[in-house]
């Protein structure tokens, strides 16, 4: 898989601790602690697909240690996302965060989205 920017890499980081988080962790998957909840991060960039994630996001060894997962992608990327975890239902819960360019690429842009799986 393609890196992941830097500036997506370091918003996520931003968020999850403005959020009062410990982020741990380094490349484009970290871990977010708080209280009881430890949530799995994976930043993809702009175009990435999950099949690349496959381990991951298929019940491997990192998403049974963290039973909470979120991805954080570019905000237009979300929709083909949710699409993309819906077909594969798995067995951990999931959000998705997705998160608005800053225009000129400096700074942290506090604008995201959470997206969470529809109910039943």
């Amino acid at each position: 898989m393609p890196t992941v920017s830097t500036p997506l890499l370091e918003e996520a980081q931003a968020i999850f601790a403005r959020l009062g988080y410990s982020v741990s962790g380094d490349g484009s998957e970290f871990i977010a602690e708080r209280k009881w909840r430890s949530v799995h991060v994976t930043v993809l960039r702009s175009g990435a697909t999950l099949s690349n994630k496959r381990a991951r996001t298929d019940g491997g060894t990192v998403s049974n240690q963290c039973q909470l997962r979120c991805f954080v992608a570019p905000k237009t990327e979300t929709t083909l996302i949710k699409e993309r975890l819906t077909a594969m239902n798995p067995e951990y819960e999931w959000a998705i965060m997705g998160v608005e360019s800053n225009e000129d690429g400096k700074g942290h842009t506090d604008k995201y989205d959470v997206i969470l799986p529809e109910t039943n």
